[in-house]
């Protein structure tokens, strides 16, 4: 299980609880959970190593180890959310365990293409109001009046 999200919760009776949204690694799935205060978890190690990741085959991402060159097949039920920020050529970790692919390891922050948005008309930016918008991965997102299609986001 990877942790998602968490949040520490002491109210104001009975004992502190930490919520949590936890994703399972081997099929993907979300569940939520409740740990109590005295509840005890196992870790496990694991190593990071970089590769690059080169393009999407069907239901896979393809990636290259920097090191060795050879070519990783990875499903997007690992990669998972990290899909809609991946362009070719990007270096990211994947995170492994025994030769497992647990999960990968985006930079902290990504440039993309806007390749789709409506024009912003002046008078509109009083309220910081924002549009849709297609970046080159196909992610839509929404970004402020003043972006245009061409243009890279951070």
């Amino acid at each position: 299980m990877k942790v998602i999200e968490f949040q520490h919760v002491k109210p104001g009776k009975g004992g502190a609880f930490v919520r949590t949204k936890l994703k399972d690694i081997q099929s993907g799935k979300i569940i939520d959970h409740t740990f109590n205060s005295g509840a005890r978890l196992e870790f496990i190690r694991v190593e990071a190593k970089q590769v690059q990741f080169l393009y999407l085959d069907g239901e896979n991402f393809v990636f290259m180890d920097n090191e060795t060159y050879e070519q990783l097949m990875i499903h997007e039920n690992i990669v998972f959310h990290n899909k809609r920020y991946l362009i070719a050529g990007m270096n990211v970790d994947i995170i492994f365990d025994n030769e497992e692919i647990l999960d990968i390891r985006m930079p902290a922050h990504v440039i993309l293409e806007v390749i789709k948005t409506e024009p912003g008309f002046k008078g509109n930016t009083a309220t910081g109001a924002s549009k849709p918008a297609t970046v080159e991965t196909g992610f839509e997102l929404n970004v402020p009046l003043f972006i245009n299609e061409e243009e890279r986001i951070k």
